[in-house]
């Protein structure tokens, strides 16, 4: 059964795994160069020998991979984790007949998220650049994770052969693809940015499923519909036909429509679940056992003395809660992310 129609990816099929136990997606990706394979499969193992190293939350897993050189068509065959409730352009029709506009925060926590992932990708050595990020490669689930996927680097990307055939996803590709000069990170600042335009308008506007190509003039028209000017500037600014213009992913974590200062709450909480040295011993028992033990409602968290009389004590009882702390705890451990403060040459949160 055909899953999913991704650019980039000739097929996709929705799979088992059989030892593990769990869905999959089988991506097959051909090649259309059969003289230049055999010099290419050194290095395409090599960068899918890469691809099945990244670990990250907003990142959708590689579990495997082998090349199929045995058929007259040679082809690259890999498995990647199921996102079962679809792509973000799929999210975002649906949305659309609900709603005009998209809530602010909503934008903001997907565009953090998004940019986390790029900025994993850019930061390593060498950077891997994803080159393929569109709203159908882009996948979310029903917590509101988001996640990318499909990442064809260039290398790969010569040589697939609907990578930039369908014309409705043209608009994603920065100017720079024209020059023969080789792409930089700077391409996915500009794929993004276009993303991050249709996920605040929800469409823009003939991007549809006719396959026109999307004008320059309609996109300008759809950012100044958006009301808020910190958005409009942020999306120029990914959208800027000079490539070393653009901004990189980590410098755009920090723009004022993005950047928050995370809670003292939050901090801790990521203090707790992913602190290195508490990494191998921390376990989902100990966590309970920590919550019940020392936040339990009979518990003091503060005590005040009086000169000329008992102090007095505060329990847990006493503080109003909005939220259980169990929950607070997993939401935290399976999707809030610190962003802003990501240092990925440790693979921790800073705190």
């Amino acid at each position: 059964v055909q899953q999913r129609d991704v650019p980039g990816i000739d097929m996709a099929y929705l799979a088992m795994d059989t030892e593990e136990g769990m869905e999959v997606v089988w991506n097959e990706v051909r090649f259309s160069e059969r003289r230049n394979f055999k010099a290419q499969e050194e290095k395409i193992q090599r960068i899918f020998d890469n691809l099945t190293q990244l670990d990250h939350p907003n990142i959708v897993k590689l579990h495997k991979y082998w090349i199929d050189t045995k058929d007259d068509k040679r082809r690259v065959v890999f498995i990647t984790e199921y996102m079962s409730s679809g792509s973000l352009k799929k999210f975002l029709k649906l949305t659309k007949r609900n709603v005009k506009k998209l809530p602010l925060q909503s934008w903001k926590r997907w565009c953090t998220q998004i940019l986390s992932a790029l900025s994993y990708l850019h930061s390593c050595t060498p950077p891997i650049v994803h080159g393929n990020l569109t709203t159908d490669s882009i996948f979310i689930q029903h917590n509101g994770l988001v996640k990318i996927g499909s990442v064809a680097p260039d290398a790969i990307q010569t040589h697939v052969k609907t990578c930039r055939g369908d014309m409705k996803n043209m608009h994603y590709i920065a100017p720079e693809y024209a020059s023969p000069n080789p792409v930089t990170p700077a391409v996915d600042i500009y794929s993004f940015g276009m993303c991050a335009l249709e996920i605040a308008a929800l469409e823009i506007p003939g991007n549809g499923d006719s396959g026109n190509h999307i004008s320059q003039e309609q996109i300008q028209k759809t950012i100044h519909s958006l009301e808020h000017k910190l958005q409009q500037d942020f999306i120029n600014k990914c959208l800027n036909p000079d490539p070393k213009q653009r901004p990189f992913s980590t410098k755009l974590l920090f723009h004022p429509v993005l950047f928050e200062v995370h809670s003292l709450k939050l901090l801790a909480a990521h203090n707790i679940i992913h602190n290195p040295k508490k990494a191998n011993t921390f376990t989902d028992n100990c966590l309970e056992d920590m919550l019940q033990k020392q936040y339990h409602p009979d518990s003091v968290v503060a005590e005040l003395p009086h000169p000329n009389r008992e102090p007095t004590y505060v329990k847990m009882s006493d503080i109003p809660v909005v939220e259980k702390l169990e929950k607070f705890m997993e939401d935290v451990r399976s999707n809030y992310t610190l962003m802003n403060y990501v240092d990925y040459s440790i693979r921790y949160y800073k705190i």
